[in-house]
């Protein structure tokens, strides 16, 4: 659907959701009269044990009116897949989190993601600081960012250590990695790992820092960087064997942040929802420190190099909800602290109405033996110019299926990257 024609429809939208809404915030009766009783339907990706639960049984606990229920959904293709059925079909679906802006795009156009840029009464820039608005499509919010977001390198500091590795610089490179995947790879430990979630997140660094486009109009998945990229990988999962094969990964779903708890890989590509894990002690048992780097540079000299993160968990209200009003009020408050019960799974909440001191106490809580403090500090909660992947979903996808190719051994990368490049093209001609 072309974007102006996704405008209107969200213009139309509008309309029912603020007259719904305009009153949101109020008392503990707001969205509720006499005894009825308003059933709210939240999905997140976060396993109900690991917070949401927590925050759900608060809510409930003091607004009798308003009682919410949260339903997991897992954050892949299937997963996605689930909810966005149940939003199309009305099964319940009031709220919802977005984990990749191309899907929350994607929801916008079918019409299943509210505006919120029209309710006056909650100023998201001002609440969740100029990060936020990476997540605008069109100048518009139709989802609220909730946390600190952040891809990085989780380390087995034992192993860097007993390999006599220091741990890397915050300019780091991909060469770099790929040297102390090799040197870190032993008999059945992997030297490095990548979860499924942040495979792409070096290429869309890259493509953050050449641009999704060149200043023709035309496609940059082909782009040099690209090709530097894949190739390094490639090298590690046949050359090296540092890392597995993509094909032995994706038909055996590797765990791969329980190996790397496990002692069973050296390095794990992933991000801050691996504490919900990591901080579980009795399911994941480890005697080895964690330390953390930063995700790496494809080359040294990568023009304005951004790093994957901002802010994230970007939830949306379904404007089929019937209870719209309701929707938004939850919101707010699981925004403004609501949501602190998820801060000891590396939730680190981003409205400035939160103490960020209080929540990365929740974080550590216990555990901060276990940690090397000076890196988590430096690259966990570190202050680095971001971005938000803004490629379209249709084109995420078409990318995917052309590096499979690749990586199953069905296609060079030249032509693999040509094939990306021209269905980039054929997908921008056909949404001038």
């Amino acid at each position: 659907m072309k974007r102006w024609m996704a405008t209107a429809i969200g213009l139309l939208l509008v309309a029912a959701l603020a007259a719904g809404c305009g009153s949101a915030g109020g008392g503990s009766g707001t969205g509720g009269s006499g005894d009825k009783v308003i059933k709210l339907k939240f999905w997140g990706g976060v396993p109900a044990e690991a917070g949401p639960q927590a925050v759900v049984d608060a809510w409930n606990a003091e607004n009798k009116d308003i009682q919410v229920e949260y339903e997991r959904f897992v954050n892949d293709d299937a997963g996605n897949m689930k909810l966005d059925t149940a939003l199309t079909t009305g099964q319940g679906a009031d709220l919802y989190v977005n984990y990749d802006l191309s899907r929350l795009m994607k929801r916008m156009e079918a019409g299943l993601a509210a505006n919120l840029s029209e309710l006056t009464d909650y100023n998201i820039d001002e609440k969740m600081g100029p990060d936020a608005k990476l997540w605008q499509i069109d100048g518009v919010y139709y989802g609220m960012p909730t946390k600190k977001n952040m891809t990085f390198v989780w380390l087995n500091k034992d192993a860097l250590d007993e390999a006599g590795l220091p741990l890397p610089p915050l300019d780091w490179t991909w060469d770099d990695l790929r040297s102390y995947a090799a040197k870190l790879q032993q008999g059945e430990r992997w030297g490095f790992l990548q979860h499924e979630a942040v495979f792409t997140s070096s290429l869309d660094a890259g493509l953050a820092s050449v641009g999704e486009t060149k200043p023709d109009g035309t496609s940059n998945l082909d782009d040099p960087l690209m090709k530097k990229a894949f190739e390094q990988l490639y090298g590690m999962m046949f050359e090296d064997k540092s890392t597995p094969a993509y094909g032995e990964q994706l038909t055996t779903k590797m765990p791969v942040d329980t190996m790397f708890l496990q002692g069973k890989a050296a390095m794990l590509n992933a991000g801050e929802f691996i504490f919900r894990n990591s901080n579980n002690l009795q399911e994941y048992p480890r005697d080895f420190k964690i330390a953390f780097a930063t995700l790496p540079r494809i080359t040294k000299d990568q023009p304005d190099y951004k790093y994957p993160g901002g802010l994230g968990d970007v939830i949306s209200i379904n404007p089929k909800s019937p209870n719209k009003e309701a929707a938004w009020k939850f919101l707010k408050w699981y925004a403004d602290g609501g949501m602190m019960p998820m801060a000891s799974g590396g939730r680190i909440p981003s409205s400035n109405a939160v103490n960020a001191e209080e929540a990365i106490g929740l974080l550590l809580k216990g555990v901060e033996d276990t940690y090397d403090k000076d890196s988590l500090m430096k690259v966990v909660f570190g202050e680095f110019p971001t971005f938000v992947r803004t490629l379209d979903q249709q084109v995420v996808d078409l990318r995917k299926e052309e590096y499979e190719k690749y990586f199953l051994g069905q296609s060079d990368l030249d032509t693999a990257l040509g094939n990306m490049a021209k269905r980039h093209n054929e997908f921008i001609q056909r949404n001038k």
